[in-house]
């Protein structure tokens, strides 16, 4: 299902048209020259089933957007309903040719007094371009449609390029484990990750158990070999297969300082609230058998944190999004009762109790998760000395029984070093002096990496919870009109005195 109009020309001699005015005007006819911009309105899929959005209205809208915004231009307006790859989301495609036809009665968005009249290009500048995704915004909320905030910086920033080079890496991924499986091998990578995508996600990690610049940075070289840099007080990361740092901005707004320093902060007091961390390396943690993680599931809910409206200054400037915050709010008020009477938290103490206990089973699994890690960093490196010691072995004897080892050793300097070097880190991690068995260092790490995985799974969970219990408590706050960190500095000195 797809529909198709024209603005200022027919759509079936678009083209046509756009060259006859190009060459009136003497206009894009070198091949450098921007000759169209294409925009595109892209609608929530569950516009369709929620708010009864059909191809037809998407198309009324979209010549509604283009007569306002690109007054006098060529246009070319085409709605189809199988979105991009199948995901069922309806797209609005706006094309239109770079040259004005007609003249216009100037416009508030128009910086020139050119940008008008007939036979000058579009001229978009940043003013123009946010005044456009606002009267998206505005649209969708008249309309009473999903929409998401296109005029703040995205937590997750991904690009146009980054979003193809993701597909195409699956794809050829999934090519790959197809031949592979044909072959009776299991593969051991089935999800294809950006090079932005691994520093997104490494930085997520460390960050969620640091509690300082110092441990941040150190967590990131130790566990991803990320090196980090701190330039003009902006964060770079560089990846460990490229050569070129990439900035905080270009990941997105999750993983720059302002956001980092936040999450680190709230680390360090959640860790000055629990008693001092006994010594794990004697006393077994919690959770240090598999068959002791929480026996729970966690379902992610929707509820998010209510916008102070006061302290807002795109709501204080803007009406319209003071509106839609106020809605926004009031839902998320009742999704916030309806949990609280689900759960059975009949009062604030009771709330409070289980975020502490969801704290410290969260601060728990972060500390047996670090033991896995550990014990496996540990056995990966006695596979390795044990691989470099076998591999060199056969080299070493022949040392042993040859009559002129001094020219021997000149001539298997690197092969002589290596396994000398391998059988005495082999040796100082053996307790009985005895070299370890390859076959038991394998089954060892399976054991721990799968030991690993549910850790990681039961820590996520729990984590996630930790945040929605947060959510919920700083929500009723907001509602009763308390001030959380007023009241968490109280709380503190009490407990000082």
């Amino acid at each position: 299902e797809y529909y198709l109009d024209g603005i200022n020309c027919d759509p079936f001699t678009f083209d046509m048209e756009c060259k006859e005015l190009n060459a009136q005007y003497r206009k894009n006819q070198t091949f450098d020259e921007i000759k169209s911009h294409h925009y595109i309105l892209s609608f929530d899929p569950k516009d369709t089933e929620e708010s009864g959005l059909t191809g037809e209205r998407a198309q009324q809208l979209g010549l509604e957007y283009a007569r306002k915004n690109f007054p006098g231009h060529q246009a070319l307006v085409c709605t189809h309903t199988d979105g991009h790859n199948q995901s069922g989301n309806i797209h609005v495609h706006i094309v239109i040719n770079s040259l004005r036809k007609h003249d216009v009665e100037r416009q508030d968005f128009m910086e020139r007094p050119c940008d008008s009249r007939a036979g000058y290009k579009h001229h978009l500048t940043n003013d123009y371009l946010s005044y456009l995704k606002q009267d998206v915004m505005d649209l969708c909320h008249r309309e009473q449609l999903h929409q998401v905030d296109l005029l703040s910086p995205a937590e997750r920033k991904v690009t146009d390029r980054e979003y193809h080079a993701q597909r195409r890496g699956q794809k050829k991924l999934d090519t790959l484990n197809r031949e592979m499986t044909a072959g009776g091998i299991t593969p051991r990578k089935t999800k294809f990750e950006t090079q932005k995508d691994f520093l997104r996600n490494a930085i997520e990690e460390a960050a969620a158990s640091a509690r300082s610049l110092e441990e941040f940075q150190k967590q990131l070289l130790d566990n991803y070999h990320i090196s980090l840099k701190i330039s003009r007080r902006r964060f770079s990361y560089l990846h460990p297969e490229r050569g070129k740092y990439i900035t905080g901005r270009n990941l997105g707004t999750r993983y720059e300082k302002e956001y980092l320093l936040s999450v680190w902060e709230k680390n360090s007091k959640c860790h000055q609230n629990l008693s001092p961390e006994p010594d794990t390396s004697d006393k077994p943690s919690a959770f240090a058998n598999q068959n002791d993680l929480p026996a729970f599931v966690f379902i992610k809910s929707e509820l998010r944190l209510v916008i102070d409206l006061q302290n807002c200054a795109k709501a204080q400037a803007n009406s319209s999004y003071a509106r839609k915050v106020r809605l926004s709010n009031l839902q998320q008020m009742a999704k916030t009762v309806a949990y609280i009477q689900e759960h059975g938290y009949d009062t604030e103490d009771d709330l409070k109790a289980a975020f502490d206990e969801a704290q410290a089973q969260t601060t728990e699994m972060r500390k047996t998760l670090r033991s896995t890690e550990k014990k496996l960093r540990e056995v990966n490196e006695q596979i390795h000395y044990t691989g470099q010691y076998l591999a060199n072995k056969s080299v070493y004897r022949e040392f042993l029984t040859c009559k002129n080892k001094k020219k021997f050793r000149l001539e298997h300097q690197t092969e002589i070093t290596l396994y000398e070097t391998a059988r005495k880190i082999l040796k100082e991690h053996s307790e009985d002096g005895k070299l370890p068995s390859m076959k038991l260092l394998k089954a060892e790490k399976e054991k721990l990496a799968a030991r690993k995985s549910s850790q990681y799974e039961a820590y996520r969970n729990l984590r996630e919870y930790e945040k929605e219990l947060h959510i919920v408590q700083t929500n009723i706050d907001t509602f009763l009109g308390k001030d959380r960190s007023r009241q968490t500095a109280q709380e503190r000195e009490s407990t000082r005195s």
